[in-house]
């Protein structure tokens, strides 16, 4: 799955979606781990949460787009990297699925959403998303996000 679209043709928040109670953060909590991310144009760091560094297979919490991708599956790379590359020259929303493929054979499942902004001046602007990464075990892999 890999969708990027204008962000004024985003789907419209329906009344009352941000409102804190209609959320269910121990249900996503039981289903998969969430952090956020935020990439910036001018820098062309994106800065990852603690778990997102980790499961990327990162020393460090900040990286470049290159050094992110390096770990997805081999058949989404170049579409991962379209779809950045599209959202930096238009401001919009995006989403991706991929899987990560350690060193040492652990798979996991990622989605990521997120959405572009600021990008009305050269070299200016900024990335911010979430990545999710289910608790579900593939079929014939070892996963890393575990339920311990």
């Amino acid at each position: 799955m890999f969708k990027i679209a204008k962000t004024n043709a985003a789907a419209p928040l329906m009344p009352g979606s941000l409102d804190y109670n209609n959320h269910n953060h121990d249900m996503l909590a039981q289903f998969s781990v969430s952090e956020s991310w935020i990439g910036d144009f001018s820098t062309g760091v994106i800065r990852l949460g603690e778990w997102s560094a980790m499961l990327h297979g990162l020393s460090a919490q900040e990286c470049g787009l290159l050094s992110l991708v390096r770990c997805y599956d081999a058949k989404d790379r170049n579409h991962v990297l379209q779809l950045f590359e599209q959202a930096a020259t238009l401001s919009s929303s995006f989403c991706f699925s991929t899987t990560i493929v350690m060193p040492n054979g652990l798979r996991q499942p990622l989605f990521c959403m997120g959405e572009s902004n600021g990008l009305e001046e050269k070299y200016s602007g900024s990335m911010v998303g979430v990545f999710i990464f289910p608790r579900f075990k593939l079929e014939g892999a070892n996963q890393i996000a575990s339920r311990q």
